[in-house]
């Protein structure tokens, strides 16, 4: 029971945070690596908010998506937008998303030092079930990634908005040809990829306090299960996010901590020798 609810407090951390790195690789076929840092960015206004302010949690955690999700617009405008139509875009915005992400990683170090912090989002008590306790902090970072995870497969799946981005994410000549402003969906897919990170950072940091590279291992496991999925989907990203949180949990029970991640690469590795396109991936054929 322990390790299952663990299992599912790292798993539903992960994939709240893979769920913006897969939204926007499905649109723009872009890999954000700027992701890791606006996650810790998100962590750091949430503190600001409450430690400091001395704001509402509910403000706090509006604060930090609202701020983040400013970032993904910044990042299309001043990054995404200039090199899109380039020849070697992937690997321009690849190498650009880098750099955004140090850059707001040393103002993170330059504002708020190097010390870590403790998130003041934090919920005391436990849920006792049998002989086994359950943290309410964890009971209440699954519940935010559920309500997350269905709010956004709402937006997806009944609004105009969600549609217009299944159908750039499908075909973006198509969807220009039947009137989508893809420029505006590209600009809305990176802003609810920054507010989803900061969300994410806030939990994360809830339970692993704050620093200014919070983001990157969090940004590494994303990524990791983004590949395991299939790049670009959502749904398999959220099947693949909570089943490596569980499997990482009970190899940590298993056989420690400092093996976990190792044997979780050997796994994933394993998985894709079986199917190199994701387990939620369709094999493509390209006819020359």
């Amino acid at each position: 029971m322990q390790i299952v609810a663990s299992g599912l407090t790292l798993g539903a951390m992960y994939a709240v945070s893979t769920i913006g790195l897969a939204l926007v690789y499905g649109a723009l076929n872009m890999l954000n690596m700027a992701h890791g840092a606006v996650l810790a960015l998100g962590g750091y206004v949430c503190f600001y908010a409450m430690a400091v302010l001395g704001l509402p949690a509910i403000v706090g955690v509006a604060a930090a998506a609202v701020i983040c999700g400013g970032v993904g617009l910044a990042i299309y405008h001043l990054a995404a937008r200039p090199m899109l139509n380039s020849a070697n875009f992937e690997t321009q915005i690849f190498i650009a998303t880098i750099g955004i992400g140090t850059v707001i990683e040393n103002v993170i170090l330059r504002l708020f030092g190097p010390q870590p912090k403790a998130q003041p989002l934090n919920l005391p008590g436990a849920l006792h079930i049998g002989h086994v306790a359950i943290p309410l902090q964890n009971v209440l970072i699954l519940a935010v990634a559920v309500a997350m995870m269905a709010s956004v497969a709402w937006l997806l799946g009944r609004t105009r908005a969600g549609r217009a981005i299944r159908a750039t994410a499908q075909n973006r000549e198509a969807a220009q040809l039947m009137g989508v402003r893809i420029g505006r969906v590209y600009a809305q897919v990176l802003a609810l990829s920054g507010a989803l990170a900061a969300v994410s950072g806030i939990m994360i940091s809830s339970l692993a306090g704050l620093l200014p590279n919070v983001g990157a291992d969090p940004m590494l496991k994303a990524f990791v299960i983004c590949v395991v999925a299939g790049l670009g989907q959502v749904r398999g990203a959220v099947v693949a996010a909570l089943a490596l949180g569980l499997l990482e949990s009970a190899i940590q029970y298993a056989v420690g901590v400092q093996y976990s991640f190792a044997i979780l690469l050997v796994i994933v590795i394993a998985a894709l020798i079986w199917r190199p396109y994701g387990l939620f991936g369709r094999k493509q054929v390209v006819r020359l």
